[in-house]
């Protein structure tokens, strides 16, 4: 039995302890370093955003805006939504944030200023960010 560990390359009793101990620590660095993607403040960045967006797509009557920016306000929401699920978010946390963003914008004037600042957000925080809205914005009809 000693040869066969020796074959493996671990010869000595605490050779094979520091081995999974080094397997184990590894395997925690690497997961905690995807789901770093998103900070707290980004997850809030993100929550407010979705609200700013969900409401340009159900803007009051009588506000102008143009029709392309609600199919980008909501591309960015499931651009957005799909990277916090990617990155390990739980969903239920994600929603109930973007609920309370929904809450807070809803029924509030299109801001350009805001929904310019939620855009550079996702194209900053989403790898490839603006390339995947384009994407989602060409699937949605």
């Amino acid at each position: 039995m000693c040869k066969q560990y020796d074959r493996l390359g671990i010869n000595k009793d605490g050779d094979v302890m520091k081995k999974l101990l080094f397997i184990i620590l590894s395997s925690l660095f690497l997961s905690n370093i995807a789901l770093a993607g998103m900070s707290d403040a980004d997850k809030d960045k993100a929550y407010d955003c979705s609200g700013i967006y969900m409401a340009n797509y159900f803007l009051p009557s009588g506000e102008t805006f143009e029709y392309s920016m609600k199919e980008k306000s909501m591309a960015s929401v499931k651009v957005l939504k799909t990277y916090a699920l990617e990155i390990g978010i739980n969903e239920k946390e994600w929603d109930d944030g973007v609920n309370k963003g929904v809450d807070k914008h809803y029924g509030s004037k299109y801001d350009e200023a805001k929904t310019n600042d939620c855009h550079s957000f996702v194209n900053k925080i989403v790898p490839n960010g603006e390339e995947k809205v384009k994407k989602v914005i060409q699937t949605l009809y």
